[in-house]
C-alpha cells in the first residue's frame, strides 16, 4: 500500500507528539490540511476561513464549509 503524501520524517515526528492526545489531535490536523490538498484548496486559507466563519455559520448549512463544497469568499472592498 503506498503512502499518501505521509513522509518517513512525518512518522518519526509523531513519536514527539508528547502525549497520545497530542498525537491525535496532530492526526486530525494532518487529516484536515490533507483533505483540502486532495480538493485542491489552499488549507491555509481554507481553514482560516472556516475558523472565523464557523461561529455565526448556520449548522443546517455546515457542509458548505467542507472542502469539496467551500470556495474562497471573493473580498469586495467598498470606497466610500
Amino acid at each position: 500500500m503506498r503512502d499518501r503524501g505521509v513522509t518517513s520524517a512525518g512518522r518519526k515526528a509523531w513519536l514527539f507528539a508528547g502525549s497520545d492526545r497530542g498525537g491525535q489531535r496532530a492526526a486530525v490536523m494532518f487529516t484536515l490540511i490533507q483533505t483540502a490538498k486532495l480538493n485542491d484548496v489552499d488549507p491555509q486559507a481554507w481553514l482560516a476561513d472556516v475558523l472565523a466563519r464557523i461561529a455565526d455559520h448556520k449548522i443546517t448549512d455546515l457542509a458548505a464549509l467542507l472542502p469539496w463544497n467551500w470556495s474562497h469568499p471573493i473580498r469586495v472592498d467598498h470606497a466610500a
